[in-house]
């Protein structure tokens, strides 16, 4: 199944406490149905010292489940649902079925 939410994309929090929210798709994983949207369900760990990092406190972003995103709509922002089509030049590109607009340029 050809994927819906891709690296790079913008998206939207459907539920969750970051509802309404949204961010930039840093990872997916699909095996999981999970991704890492950048600033969205951040969590804080607790780091040991390494010789990369100090010790400490740190936030970072925790994985998301793809049921709980939608990708925002190029025009207004919006969350949308995607739909695919193939392009006269028999490229198969994603749209956005709320405003038509095209996902993958």
């Amino acid at each position: 199944m050809a994927a819906k939410i891709k690296k790079g994309d913008r998206v939207v929090v459907l539920t969750g406490r970051d509802k309404g929210r949204s961010g930039d798709v840093l990872q997916v994983r699909p095996k999981e149905e999970r991704a890492i949207v950048r600033g969205i369900n951040t969590v804080q760990r607790h780091q040991k010292q390494t010789a990369k990092q100090e010790a400490g406190i740190i936030s970072k972003e925790a994985p998301i489940h793809l049921s709980n995103l939608a990708i925002a709509d190029p025009k207004n922002g919006k969350p949308t649902r995607v739909g695919f089509k193939v392009l006269d030049d028999g490229r198969k590109v994603r749209f956005a079925k709320r405003s038509g607009e095209l996902i993958d340029g």
